[in-house]
């Protein structure tokens, strides 16, 4: 698979938003990454993906590519803001499609809220739609178990091979496929002056985006939407994602859930070839 094209376009907030082009042939699909990643990761999906469909990723604002917005603040408004500007610097598209993990999802999902007929269909890994009593409990890193977690994040590694071979050897990165953690790795690092690598995504700003999950209210309108959606979730003892998915795909109009057990939160990026079959399948439908 040729590697993209990447253009920078102007989001919200001072934002240049980094818009990956795979190319491909027939309808278009978005792909929104999930926190900590940025969109190249979705490449071992795409490969499977290219020969139907035109297949396009962004890098969210403070992720991969992207630049942090302005005022450094990290609410999920934010997101669907840069879904938006990569939908217009697409040209309107139809129809389009929408492919989003984790919060990529609720960012898909917000941006259809706001301007409704943008996608006409979702696949979405374990979207982070939080019911108003989850949302309560989010608020501030100090009470966020995933925001202190990233606040403690490893960012420099001797080299890009080193932070490879260190989340190869270790959970939770561990269960990516060699291709889906190569391509974290390689486009998720920046070269610094000493020869060593920094994550791109820093680990202020990852925490910042967990502290941030419950400052969005889409799950009160997912009535609303109306193109089909199917929500996928691994096993459910993966933990919360995998818990409220159900009630996500519920909640919508032309909702589908779709269960794998096999599978942990990276469901995308630890079976590419099975999401990617039953996006085809999904999206067709």
């Amino acid at each position: 698979m040729p590697s993209p094209a990447t253009t920078m376009v102007r989001s919200t907030d001072g934002v240049e938003l980094a818009v990956h082009d795979f190319g491909g042939h027939g309808p278009t699909i978005l792909f929104a990454h999930a926190t900590g990643f940025h969109g190249l990761v979705w490449s071992p999906v795409i490969a499977d993906l290219v020969d139907t469909h035109r297949c396009v990723s962004i890098d969210f604002r403070g992720h991969g590519d992207s630049s942090v917005p302005d005022h450094g603040s990290f609410l999920w408004s934010g997101f669907a803001d840069d879904v938006q500007a990569a939908v217009a610097h697409l040209d309107d598209p139809r129809p389009l499609y929408g492919v989003g993990h984790s919060k990529g999802g609720a960012a898909l999902l917000l941006a259809e809220l706001r301007a409704p007929g943008t996608f006409s269909g979702l696949y979405l890994f374990e979207p982070i739609v939080l019911d108003p009593e989850r949302r309560a409990d989010t608020g501030a890193v100090e009470a966020n178990p995933l925001a202190l977690g990233a606040l403690k994040r490893r960012e420099v590694f001797a080299s890009k091979d080193d932070a490879y071979a260190n989340y190869r050897s270790k959970p939770p990165l561990d269960a990516l496929t060699p291709e889906a953690l190569r391509a974290y790795v390689d486009h998720g690092f920046a070269d610094l002056d000493d020869g060593t690598v920094r994550l791109k995504c820093r680990r202020a700003d990852e925490s910042q985006v967990y502290a941030s999950s419950g400052t969005h209210d889409a799950f009160d309108h997912l009535d609303r939407v109306r193109c089909p959606v199917t929500v996928a979730a691994g096993a459910a003892e993966e933990g919360l994602p995998a818990v409220i998915a159900p009630g996500i795909a519920d909640q919508l109009q032309r909702g589908t859930f779709r269960a794998h057990p096999e599978l942990g939160h990276f469901g995308p990026l630890q079976a590419p070839g099975l999401i990617a079959d039953e996006i085809r399948t999904a999206l067709e439908r």
